[in-house]
C-alpha cells in the first residue's frame, strides 16, 4: 500500500511536489521509506533544500490554549540543486522514527482521536513550500504492546489518547511533549483510585513506564494523584509474564497511592490480586537494545542503526 502527498504548483514556479510513503505502518526506532519527486513547470527551479518533518496536533500546557499542530522530528533529504524546465527530479528517502514517536494504532486500530502526518517542505527562493501531510501510522514496540494488552486483559478501557506539551520533571526526554494515554479502572482495582493514566517514554535499550494514579471524588470536590515509574529491557520482552508484571506495577502504584492520601477513608491497600506478580527481569547488560528494529538505509540511502 502506497499513501501520496500532492501539493498544487508552487505559485510562480509552477513546481509541483509528491511524497510517496512505501508503507506507511512503521514503529518507533525503525525508518519510514518513501521518495519525493519534483516536477518542474515551463521554467528551472532552484530548490534550497528538501525537508521531511513528522507533525500531529499536541495539547498545549496552559489549559485554556487551543490544540495546535506541531512539527516535533525533521530531517533534511536533499540540498541545493536545479530542477529543469519540464523535468522531474526524485529524491529516496528513509525517514528515522524518534524511539519517542507516539503510537497511533493498538491492535490494529486507531487511538481514538491520535492522528500523525509526514509533511515535505521544499525551499524554492522566496518561497517555501509545505507538500501535504501523508498518513503515518505508528504501531507499539514489542514491550508497549505488552504493556497495553495487559492492561486490557485485566480489565482496563481506555477512555482518551493525546499529546502533551512540556516535559515530565526527572525524565530524559527527547521530544518537547509526551503521550499520555487515560483508562477508567478496571473493577479489579477500583476503589483506591478512579483513573490511571499511562506515559510512555522509550530509548533503544529500555522502556519507561509512568502509571499516573488518581482518584476523583466530585461531590466532595477531592482529588488525590500520584506517579509511579517502572523501566523494562526491550530484550525478551516476549519472555515475561507481562500480566503478572502489569499487575504488580498497579498494585504497588495504588499502594503507594494510597499511602500519600492515609487521612482519607477511600485509602486502602490492594493486599490480594488475582494475578500472582514480580519485579521486571533482571537488567541485562547496557547496550544490547532492541534488535531488528534499526531498519535499512538511513537519510539519502547511507547507513545507520535507526536511532
Amino acid at each position: 500500500m502506497r499513501f501520496t502527498g500532492v501539493s498544487p504548483e508552487s505559485g510562480w514556479t509552477g513546481l509541483t511536489v509528491h511524497t510517496s510513503v512505501t508503507n506507511p505502518s512503521t514503529r518507533p526506532g525503525l525508518k519510514l521509506p518513501g521518495r519525493v519527486t519534483l516536477t518542474a513547470g515551463n521554467r528551472d527551479v532552484p530548490v534550497g533544500h528538501v525537508r521531511l518533518g513528522l507533525v500531529s496536533t499536541v495539547e498545549p500546557e496552559e489549559p485554556d490554549a487551543p490544540r495546535r499542530l506541531v512539527q516535533f522530528h525533521q530531517a533534511a533529504v536533499a540540498g541545493g540543486f536545479v530542477v529543469r524546465a519540464g523535468r522531474r527530479r526524485s529524491v529516496a528517502f528513509a525517514l528515522p522514527m524518534p524511539w519517542e514517536t507516539p503510537v497511533t494504532i493498538f491492535g490494529g486500530v486507531p487511538l481514538l482521536s491520535l492522528r500523525m502526518g509526514l509533511r515535505t517542505e521544499v525551499a524554492v527562493d522566496p518561497l517555501l513550500d509545505q507538500g501535504a501531510l501523508v498518513p503515518v501510522f505508528v504501531h507499539p514496540l514489542p514491550t508497549q504492546q505488552h504493556v497495553l494488552a495487559a492492561l486490557d486483559t485485566l480489565g482496563f478501557t481506555m477512555r482518551q489518547a493525546g499529546l502533551q506539551a512540556g516535559r515530565l520533571p526527572g525524565v530524559a526526554q527527547s521530544l518537547p511533549f509526551h503521550q499520555r494515554l487515560n483508562y477508567w479502572v478496571a473493577p479489579l482495582y477500583a476503589g483506591p483510585i478512579t483513573e490511571l493514566e499511562l506515559i510512555f517514554v522509550a530509548d533503544s535499550a529500555t522502556l519507561e513506564v509512568i502509571l499516573w494514579a488518581d482518584r476523583r471524588l466530585s461531590l466532595a470536590g477531592v482529588t488525590h494523584q500520584s506517579i509511579s515509574r517502572f523501566k523494562v529491557w526491550h530484550v525478551d520482552a516476549g519472555q515475561r509474564d507481562w500480566v503478572s508484571v502489569v499487575d504488580g506495577w498497579l498494585r504497588t502504584t495504588i499502594n503507594r497511592h494510597a499511602e500519600a492520601a492515609a487521612h482519607a477513608d477511600w485509602s486502602a491497600r490492594v493486599t490480594r490480586s488475582a494475578h500472582v506478580s514480580r519485579p521486571p527481569d533482571r537488567p541485562v547488560a547496557p547496550g544490547e537494545g532492541l534488535g531488528g528494529t534499526g531498519g535499512g538505509a538511513g537519510i539519502g540511502g547511507g547507513g545507520g542503526d535507526g536511532t
